[in-house]
């Protein structure tokens, strides 16, 4: 497939086109990662696989790494809902099991593996900031519905009670290599609703 063929019409808007190549290299390299594993993603393959030009893909992410980790954390992204179950233990057991499962899953320890050996640049440290803020933000929702329910304090710091639920689950999969079965689970959003009930800030985070 050639590149005009992913972007056919040349009198498209540029921000039509610009759409249409990410689509095109975000589709594989997810397919990339699926097939091969995230270590063996190269660039000339996803130029392949996406009818992309090597150099249209360079210019716009300027590295391998640069790719992967944009490519993963918008799928994370998009992968990850946020469940409205009507009660606070609930929608935290749901979240932290979905979680828990995409972590297992090819996209999810690709994720992983990038952020764990990935060098630190300063592009990259914006993306990484940029969707930790934008998912503590999305998430915090949890919280905010219970505190409207009444089910909690209505100062919590929203932002501390989810590290206090997902930061865990990651340090299992990325480092002790632990299951985080129900019990774990459990556990966990135990010790967020103790911490949402007695816990005082000045103002949430969100």
């Amino acid at each position: 497939m050639k590149e005009t063929e992913v972007v056919a019409g040349k009198r498209r808007r540029p921000g039509g086109r610009a759409a249409k190549v990410t689509e095109a290299v975000h589709r594989a390299v997810l397919e990339a990662v699926l097939e091969v594993g995230v270590e063996k993603v190269s660039i000339p393959d996803i130029s392949r696989r996406s009818g992309v030009r090597d150099s249209t893909i360079y210019r716009r992410w300027v590295t391998r790494e640069n790719l992967v980790l944009d490519v993963l954390l918008t799928g994370s992204g998009r992968t990850l809902a946020v469940p409205d179950t009507g009660a606070l233990r609930d929608d935290l057991v749901a979240f932290a099991t979905a979680l828990d499962v995409y972590l297992k899953s090819a996209i999810g320890q690709g994720l992983l593996r990038v952020f764990a050996s990935i060098a630190d640049t300063p592009e990259i440290a914006e993306s990484r900031n940029t969707f930790w803020q934008e998912r503590f933000k999305s998430v915090a929702v949890i919280i905010d519905r219970a505190s409207e329910r009444s089910e909690i304090a209505a100062d919590v710091d929203a932002r501390a009670a989810i590290e206090l639920l997902i930061a865990p689950i990651h340090f299992r999969h990325l480092l002790s290599r632990q299951p985080c079965d129900r019990e774990f689970i459990d556990s966990l959003v135990s010790a967020v609703i103790g911490y949402c009930g007695t816990a005082s800030c000045d103002e949430k985070r969100f």
